[in-house]
């Protein structure tokens, strides 16, 4: 039902050639020029600049191609949903962040499919714009990421709140305080999130409503992975500023302490966000459940 040169479109935006796509797409190089050449003239509108040696998609291109990720989505799912309703089985592509990745939402998903044997879940961790994206386009059914964005496509259905806290050794003379003030923190060795984290930002927008910026700290590491800031965290390698719900297990097993830093009330939702067409609401109540029986553990 789709067209080769939709394909041929999406390709060479993700490779950023038309040699790459004809080699991903096991086809020659002009197939896949005259594949881009018959759609820029079916739509009247040219789809990618080739000046300056570079190929890059024109604003034009970005609005085509976003519909075509969402057209190969709406067909991929329409497969699927014909494959689930043979099969009498439920196929489900859940989106999450980094953060959430590590906090009990990936247990929950487990214990639910393990307690409905004729579900499937698929989980894919990125960034919450690149979540968003994904969304939109039909390549995720639903996505857990923190706070809300305003998008009439775009429902929510609150899973959890959460809050950013300093987390140190056990040995670490913090342990032993109730609450650190952000002139004490300056003076640790801080091991933050990058820069496309939300946590960071959150931390950094805080920092800005006290006139403070990320440079006031001593900012020693930078690290993508929840779990090795955690395992350098427990070293005594540095402190970090994290959400609560990442550091539960450790917690709870006395392997990091967690703190309220002075003056910054870091709290923020953790949402279920979806498609205004998605109906599958009682697998979202499902789903609610078993994350608030999953956390019930850690408490």
């Amino acid at each position: 039902m789709i067209e080769a040169k939709v394909y041929s479109l999406l390709k060479v935006a993700s490779c950023g050639s038309f040699v790459g796509a004809a080699k991903a797409l096991s086809l020659t190089q002009p197939a896949v020029s005259q594949h881009i050449k018959s759609l820029e003239e079916e739509l009247g509108v040219r789809l990618f600049d080739r000046t300056g040696g570079k190929l890059t998609v024109t604003p034009q291109g970005e609005v085509v191609l976003q519909c075509a990720k969402k057209l190969v989505g709406l067909y991929h799912n329409l497969k699927q949903e014909l494959s689930d309703s043979r099969q009498q089985l439920t196929h489900l592509t859940v989106g999450v962040t980094h953060t959430a990745e590590s906090n009990p939402i990936a247990e929950a998903l487990a214990k639910y499919c393990t307690q409905n044997p004729r579900v499937n879940i698929t989980m894919i961790t990125n960034v919450t714009s690149a979540l968003y994206t994904m969304l939109k386009t039909y390549e995720i059914d639903l996505a857990i990421v923190e706070g809300r964005i305003s998008d009439p496509q775009i429902r929510y259905l609150l899973l959890d709140t959460d809050c950013l806290v300093l987390a140190v050794a056990p040995e670490h003379p913090f342990a032993k305080k109730a609450m650190v003030t952000l002139e004490e923190l300056k003076k640790e060795r801080l091991i933050l999130r990058l820069p496309d984290s939300g946590t960071r930002n959150l931390f950094a927008a805080h920092l800005e409503s006290n006139n403070m910026s990320l440079q006031d700290f001593n900012v020693i590491l930078e690290v993508d992975n929840i779990a090795t800031i955690k395992d350098l965290i427990r070293r005594n390698f540095g402190v970090s500023v994290l959400a609560k719900s990442v550091c539960l297990d450790e917690i709870k097993k006395g392997k990091i302490i967690t703190l309220p830093v002075e003056n910054l009330s870091m709290i923020r939702e953790i949402n279920l966000a979806y498609q205004a067409d998605f109906t599958q609401f009682d697998l979202l109540r499902e789903i609610v459940a078993m994350y608030n029986e999953t956390l019930a553990v850690y408490k």
